[in-house]
């Protein structure tokens, strides 16, 4: 399946969002932040820098084994996690591959957390998710 039909799904109701099969993880799998640190005060714009173990990273629409794409949770928690991750200004999509990005924050402390999705922007099973980071922007 690819996301044009995922998207037309997503449009038809929740229901049949939540019936998309979910990608498999493999055992040992570690999202994480190399930058900012937990705890950093910045200036904004933040550059942040996804790190990976165990898995690859492949272009959201292209379906290959044990990897995904990042997404961004910014002052949100974990979106359902037998859907698509939503796209808005919280639910930052990195569908191209990218491992980092910079990202502009108002003054003020704000929390992060990355999330990786298949091909399908479906969080994968188990979900591969990292630690929340809490960062201030001065």
């Amino acid at each position: 399946m690819n996301w044009k039909i995922a998207a037309l799904l997503l449009l038809a109701g929740p229901a049949l969002a939540a019936d998309l099969p979910r990608t498999p993880s493999p055992p040992g799998v570690e999202l994480y932040f190399i930058s900012p640190q937990d705890g950093a005060k910045l200036a904004s714009p933040v550059t942040v820098r996804f790190g990976l173990k165990g898995m690859g990273i492949a272009p959201a629409g292209f379906a290959m084994e044990n990897t995904g794409h990042h997404h961004l949770l910014i002052d949100t928690g974990l979106p359902p996690l037998d859907r698509p991750v939503p796209a808005d200004a919280q639910h930052v999509h990195f569908g191209k591959g990218q491992t980092e990005a910079v990202v502009t924050l108002a003054p003020g402390t704000h929390r992060l957390q990355l999330l990786l999705g298949d091909h399908l922007h479906l969080p994968h099973d188990p979900p591969v998710v990292s630690e929340s980071i809490t960062i201030t922007v001065r």
